[in-house]
């Protein structure tokens, strides 16, 4: 900037000279004022002229140096400018290879899913088609009847032997019975029956308005209602089996609303001692059938265990007389083992006592004289 304002100067310096130099010239020669005047006037712009090329290489030398500042500027920023694109390109790159793995990997799980959804839908698909068919085979009373008799079946031949159970058994009364649980006196054996009132509470879960339900409701009971007197007229039979009956319903949902919602009809059946039973309560009396069959086979095992107590405890009376007459044998042979003892003491001493002798002189009727221990030795102990 300053540069520029000394140009400006010299530049109005050289014009003003001249200027004065055009004046001066258009005067009289003679005129000796003038021509000094013009002198320096051309000084002046002699000096003008110089200070203008002073400052001309002032302003190139400035020119050069700014020049060469914009220079390294423009290679310091292009070098900063490429190494934050490198930085950005690396980030980049970095960020590409990273997203691309992860979206290989989500590609990849997502596959397997597919794969996993694609076999779920299959099996829902299977599902769905046996539900059909359970639905079909539940829409047919007698197929609804095989139904609970097989679900009867498998829960009965999973807790008991085979001895305590017989499936569809003739009674006295020419009644046949679903199963029967051979039971000892008492209470005897108890008859179960399979009942599915399946149309009642399809009729019941399906109503919407409050007079539908109340129908449905009535339906309900009515047919639960006919179907413990049928057991307790046809399976409880006096002097053949127990004083009481089951009724096996093959679902928890019928037996829940039952129980939640029917409590006159559960008292009828307690009345009329046929007991209302679940899968699940099932099996749980069918332990306690478990638990006593347990019990009367104990019970008729009893008397063959005190017979089998009896003979051990003879067993045993025998083995203590025999261990006595044995201790009577070890001390008499004690006895006689000390009396041996004493005995070999006596051959003892009197070796010891034979080995000590001499012989004495012979006296003068011819005959030897013992000395006093030999005499001790013949006159013995």
């Amino acid at each position: 900037m300053e540069a520029w304002v000394v140009i400006a100067s010299a530049l109005i310096a050289a014009l003003l000279g001249a200027g004065i130099v055009a004046l001066v010239l258009r005067r009289p020669a003679d005129d000796g004022a003038a021509a000094a005047a013009a002198s320096q006037a051309a000084e002046a712009q002699q000096k003008a002229l110089t200070s203008l090329m002073d400052a001309q290489l002032q302003l190139s030398g400035r020119l050069a140096a700014m020049a060469d500042a914009q220079a390294k500027r423009e290679a310091e920023l292009s070098r900063t400018l490429n190494e934050r694109l490198d930085s950005v390109s690396k980030r980049l790159g970095d960020s590409l290879e990273d997203n691309t793995k992860k979206t290989s990997e989500t590609l990849s799980s997502l596959h397997t899913r597919l794969a996993l959804i694609d076999e779920a839908q299959k099996k829902i698909g299977e599902l769905s088609g046996q539900m059909v068919g359970l639905q079909d085979i539940l829409a047919n009373k007698q197929a609804r009847g095989a139904f609970g008799e097989i679900q009867l079946n498998d829960l009965v031949t999973s807790a008991l032997p085979p001895s305590a159970y017989s499936f569809q058994t003739t009674l006295g009364n020419g009644s046949r019975v679903d199963c029967l649980l051979k039971l000892p006196n008492p209470p005897g054996a108890i008859a179960v029956d399979s009942k599915f009132p399946l149309e009642s509470y399809r009729a019941l879960i399906d109503a919407k308005t409050d007079d539908e339900k109340t129908k449905a409701m009535r339906l309900f009971r009515d047919a639960m209602r006919k179907h413990v007197e049928d057991i307790a007229a046809k399976y409880i039979i006096p002097g053949e089996t127990a004083d009481s009956a089951l009724m096996f319903l093959p679902s928890e949902a019928v037996y829940a609303e039952l129980h939640a919602n029917f409590p006159a009809t559960v008292e009828a059946s307690f009345k009329a001692h046929v007991w209302i039973v679940s899968p699940t309560t099932l099996m749980a009396t069918l332990n306690t059938v478990r638990a006593v069959l347990k019990d009367a086979q104990m019970r008729e095992q009893a008397h063959l265990i005190q017979a089998e107590v009896d003979k051990l405890m003879n067993d045993v009376s025998r083995l203590d007389t025999r261990v006595s007459n044995l201790g009577k044998h070890f001390g008499q042979a004690q006895e006689d083992i000390r009396q041996i003892g004493i005995s070999t003491d006596k051959i003892t001493k009197r070796g010891e006592r034979i080995a000590e002798l001499d012989i004495g002189e012979e006296e003068e009727n011819g005959s030897l004289a013992p000395p006093a221990g030999q005499r001790d030795l013949l006159a013995g102990d």
